[in-house]
């Protein structure tokens, strides 16, 4: 039987890659755009406090299960920012281009060797609007800042993110290979044992 799931978020890219991760689960992630749910004003602090915004926001006006991540890009140079704050670093409405460009701009005179950096993913499950459990997963990526922006694959920092074992931008990974290296695919790992028992336990 497939579950369908909304998943809370309107960004094409991200989507893609969840659904594409997804495919083998007799899961149908459908878009949240599909039930006309707006993207949630994200007030959190913390990358699980957002995930946990958008689920429910999602649920709520759906009335299905809902998957929602909040990810981002912790610098170490610039004392972990991004952060929770990656989407939106170059301010509203979010803009890849300009984000990239103005952490290009702030790293201008870190040393190659000071530029590591990690993606982080939280990806949390909500049953329903109101799951006082929700379960989560987080998902890590190794990496570090690139000079200048390499590769057309990939969304927001993946041009200018450099990942050492294969000496390439994550812009120029294929998908595939992608879904298995990423922050978003470890969370997912993690949290998908969590779904399918969830979902055995309401058959």
């Amino acid at each position: 039987m497939i579950q369908q799931v909304v998943l809370a978020s309107s960004n094409k890219g991200k989507i893609a890659e969840i659904q594409a991760i997804l495919k083998h689960q007799n899961i149908e992630v459908i878009s949240q755009s599909h039930f006309d749910v707006s993207d949630a004003e994200e007030t959190g602090t913390t990358f699980i406090e957002n995930a946990i915004i958008k689920a429910k926001h999602a649920a709520k006006i759906s009335g299905l299960p809902a998957i929602a991540d909040d990810s981002g890009l912790e610098v170490d140079a610039i004392n972990g920012d991004p952060g929770v704050y990656s989407a939106r670093y170059a301010g509203l409405p979010s803009n890849d281009k300009k984000n990239t460009a103005k952490l290009i701009k702030a790293l201008e005179s870190t040393s190659k060797e000071k530029r590591t950096a990690r993606f982080h993913c939280v990806m949390v499950f909500m049953a329903h609007a109101n799951d006082p459990s929700p379960l989560i997963g987080h998902g890590c990526w190794e990496g570090n800042i690139a000079f200048k922006e390499v590769g057309n694959n990939g969304f927001g920092y993946d041009p200018i993110f450099y990942i050492p074992e294969h000496d390439c931008m994550s812009a120029e990974l294929a998908p595939s290979i992608k879904n298995t290296l990423s922050h978003r695919a470890k969370a997912l790992k993690q949290l998908l044992p969590q779904i399918s028992g969830y979902f055995a336990t309401q058959k």
